[in-house]
C-alpha cells in the first residue's frame, strides 16, 4: 500500500447483469450514494433522488442506488424486478446496483468505508433504508444524510460538491 488514503475509486459493485463496475469510473465527480428499498416509507425518494440526478448530473453529478433489505425486509425482489419496479413507478434511470448488506458481517466493503468515514446519530451503522453519503470529487466522503433527509433538501450540499 502507498499509504495513499482510500477514496470511491477504490471499490467496485456488482451490476444486476452480474459484471462488476469499478467505482473509479466516477473519479472527479461528485457522487450520491444511497441504500434504497422499494417497500418502504421512504421509497418515494426516488423521485427526488431521480430529479437530482435530471438536474445536475450535466454539471458531473452521479446517484448510484444499493438496493438492501436488511431493514424490515423491505426489499423482497430480485435484482430485476427492483429495476422494474424503480423505472415503472419513478422514472429511475440513475445507476442501480444489485442488492448488498449495508451492516453486519457482509456488509458491502464500499459501506463499510463509507460508515467509517462519516458515522450517523447512533455510531456508523446505516439505521434504515435512503441513508446518502455524498462524495467529494477527491473521492473522499464529504457528508451523510439521514433517511429523514428528502433528496430536494440536498441541494446547497450537492452544487457546493460540484462547485468543489
Amino acid at each position: 500500500m502507498s499509504g495513499r488514503a482510500t477514496t470511491l475509486a477504490d471499490f467496485t459493485a456488482r451490476l444486476p447483469d452480474g459484471s462488476e463496475q469499478d467505482l473509479s469510473a466516477y473519479a472527479g465527480r461528485p457522487v450520491l450514494v444511497v441504500n434504497t428499498a422499494s417497500k418502504c416509507g421512504f421509497t418515494p425518494q426516488y423521485a427526488g433522488l431521480q430529479q437530482l440526478w435530471e438536474d445536475y448530473r450535466d454539471d458531473g453529478l452521479v446517484v448510484l442506488g444499493f438496493p438492501c433489505d436488511q431493514f424490515a425486509h423491505q426489499e423482497p425482489g430480485t435484482d430485476e424486478q427492483i429495476g422494474a419496479f424503480c423505472e415503472r413507478e419513478y422514472g429511475v434511470d440513475f445507476l442501480l446496483f444489485s442488492k448488498i448488506d449495508v451492516n453486519g458481517k457482509q456488509a458491502h466493503p464500499l459501506y463499510r468505508w463509507l460508515k467509517s468515514q462519516k458515522s450517523g446519530l447512533l455510531g456508523g451503522r446505516i439505521t434504515w433504508n435512503f441513508t446518502k453519503f455524498l462524495v467529494a470529487r477527491d473521492g473522499t466522503v464529504a457528508a451523510r444524510f439521514g433517511p429523514n433527509r428528502r433528496p430536494e433538501d440536498l441541494r446547497e450540499a450537492v452544487e457546493g460538491a460540484l462547485r468543489g
